[in-house]
């Protein structure tokens, strides 16, 4: 199974009463199935931190690294929805990490939404490329 060179900013700049937010997605040669059971147990520390999680609506959880949040969307084989703070953040935000079936694989796409402007959203582009990296060189040399 190869990835494809595909990780794709997905939206820029600021969204009008939602602050700013950014996107992220790569496709890879790996199917749905195997992608989303890897990102709710073995991968959950690449995309959210090393901590206790469950995809259970109104679950909070505390990442060692000061990340913490509440599941705000569960749906199972689809898409994780959470409130996503940093422990040096003075906001909330919302990360959503999504799968979908795709010819060739399965796209693994993560859509970061309010945040409080372009500093932010510039660094947590780079995260978010660093992270769907990790995700899908994790998947692909399994």
């Amino acid at each position: 199974m190869n990835a494809a060179p595909n990780t794709t900013p997905d939206s820029t700049g600021p969204k009008k009463d939602a602050g700013w937010e950014v996107g992220v997605r790569e496709t890879i040669d790996v199917p749905l199935p195997v992608v989303w059971q890897f990102l709710v147990s073995s991968g959950i520390p690449l995309w959210l931190g090393d901590g206790e999680f469950r995809g259970l609506k109104g679950f909070t959880y505390s990442m060692a690294d000061g990340v913490r949040g509440e599941v705000l969307a569960y749906t199972e084989g689809s898409k994780i929805r959470v409130s996503w703070r940093p422990d040096d953040w003075p906001h909330d935000t919302v990360l959503v990490l999504s799968v979908k079936e795709v010819e060739g694989g399965t796209t693994i796409a993560i859509h970061h939404q309010e945040l409080s402007g372009r500093e932010e959203r510039r660094m947590m582009l780079g995260h978010w490329k660093n992270v769907v990296g990790s995700i899908a060189n994790a998947l692909v040399s399994r």
